[in-house]
């Protein structure tokens, strides 16, 4: 959608150094944002892991020896189960992939926290870390969060209606078009 083209632009332009996300379905890198920037929290359906030794791979490779005929392929590495590389009810975040997302806080100067009731931790709390680094905060939901109070904007507005008008401001070479172009 407008949204993720829009944070994929901004990447281009140099101005997203991370995009933290909790969602699995790969959207942001399908967009266009290079997928050593996208920190995938909850994992993503497009790679499995083996339970039993943590193989990973791409998914596809899965559903193919299942178009194949096997009903249920086992770990070509070690005979174990197979799972999409994302996080199960009960299952521990990955600690790695945690690291990174509360690095890219840390590292911030302007922490963007898009379509997110931030009420799930431990992500929600990279917001007031951010903050504390001394991160301006911009805060893009329907309803109201926890975290409005500190931000320095609060934006109701639809994603996909909002990020581009966002992004372009942030791009120099954009808002110097636009203004040839008026």
């Amino acid at each position: 959608n407008a949204g993720h083209r829009a944070l994929a632009e901004l990447e281009r332009a140099g101005r997203l150094h991370a995009l933290v996300t909790q969602n699995i379905d790969g959207l942001h890198q399908r967009a266009g944002n290079s997928p050593d920037r996208v920190v995938e929290v909850h994992g993503t359906v497009h790679e499995y892991v083996c339970m039993g030794c943590g193989n990973r791979g791409p998914m596809q490779v899965v559903l193919d020896r299942v178009r194949g005929g096997e009903d249920d392929p086992p770990c070509i590495e070690c005979g174990g189960i197979l799972k999409s590389a994302t996080i199960s009810f009960g299952q521990q975040l990955v600690p790695d992939v945690i690291e990174r997302a509360m690095n890219a806080a840390r590292e911030a100067d302007l922490f963007l926290a898009i379509g997110s009731t931030l009420q799930v931790y431990p992500v929600a709390g990279a917001v007031p870390l951010a903050k504390s680094a001394g991160a301006r905060l911009v805060i893009v939901n329907a309803e109201p969060t926890q975290f409005d109070a500190d931000a320095d904007a609060v934006i109701r507005e639809r994603i996909g209606d909002v990020l581009p008008l966002l992004c372009d401001s942030a791009d120099p070479v954009k808002k110097a078009n636009r203004r040839v172009g008026d």
